[in-house]
C-alpha cells in the first residue's frame, strides 16, 4: 500500500458529482480510493460502490469501503476499512476472505499494540492533524506520533488527518507509507492536478526516506 489514498466525502465536492471527482483523482495517479458514506442508504451505496469500481477497474486502482461489509461483499470490493468501534477485524477478515485489503484505524497506542499480532493490510494512523473531516477521534498523533508507530508497528502505515502537499512531504519522512487524504482532493479547484501534486511531493519524500535506510 503505497501512495496516494483517496477517501471521498461528496458534501466536499463543491458541486461535483463523486464519480467525477474520483475520476479526475485516478487521473491524477491516485493509487486506491476508500468510498465513505455514513448516510446513504444500503441500496444508493452499493449503485455508487460498482460505479465507482467500473471507474477503477482499468486502472487496476483498489476499492475500499469503509466500515460497511455488507456494501463490500455486495458490490465486489478488494477490501474494507474499520475503525475501532466497527466490527472486529478477525470477523472481518472471515467473512471478507484471505485475498481482501483490510486496513484498520488505530487511535491510541493501545490500539497500535493490539494491532501487532492482527494480520492487517495496513494501519490508518489516526490523525495525524487534527481535521473537521474526522470529528470523532482522539488527540491527533503528529509527527512524532507517527514515527513512533513507524519504529514499533510491522505493518504499513496509511496516514490521515489534515494532509496535504503542505505537509505531504514531511508526514512521508516521519513514517507514512501512503497519504489518505479527503479534502485536499475533494474540494480541490482541480482534483486530479491536485492529487499529481501530491504523487509528486509524496513520492520526493519516499525516494529519500529509501534512500537513507
Amino acid at each position: 500500500m503505497r501512495g496516494i489514498y483517496l477517501v471521498t466525502d461528496r458534501g466536499l465536492c463543491r458541486g461535483r458529482s463523486l464519480l467525477e471527482v474520483v475520476r479526475m483523482a485516478v487521473q491524477g495517479g491516485a493509487s486506491c480510493v476508500q468510498l465513505r458514506e455514513k448516510d446513504l442508504p444500503t441500496r444508493a451505496f452499493v449503485e455508487e460502490a460498482l460505479a465507482v469500481k467500473n471507474i477503477l477497474a482499468p486502472h487496476r486502482v483498489p476499492l475500499m469501503i469503509n466500515d460497511r461489509i455488507d456494501v463490500a461483499l455486495a458490490c465486489g470490493a478488494d477490501g474494507i476499512h474499520v475503525g475501532q468501534e466497527d466490527m472486529p477485524y478477525e470477523t472481518a477478515r472471515r467473512l471478507m476472505g484471505p485475498k481482501a485489503i483490510i486496513g484498520l484505524s488505530v487511535e491510541t497506542w493501545a490500539d497500535v499494540e493490539a494491532s501487532r499480532d492482527l494480520d492487517v493490510d495496513y494501519l490508518g494512523v489516526s490523525p495525524v492533524f487534527a481535521t473537521p473531516t474526522k470529528t470523532d477521534t482522539k488527540e491527533p498523533w503528529g509527527l512524532e506520533g507517527l514515527r513512533k508507530i513507524k519504529a514499533f508497528s510491522r505493518h504499513p502505515l496509511v496516514a490521515i488527518g489534515g494532509i496535504s502537499q503542505i505537509n505531504a512531504r514531511e508526514v512521508a519522512e516521519a513514517g507514512a507509507d501512503c497519504l489518505a487524504v479527503v479534502s485536499a482532493i475533494c474540494s480541490a479547484g482541480n482534483p486530479a492536478d491536485a492529487t499529481a501534486r501530491l504523487k509528486h511531493a509524496f513520492d520526493e519524500a519516499l525516494r529519500l526516506r529509501d534512500n537513507h535506510k
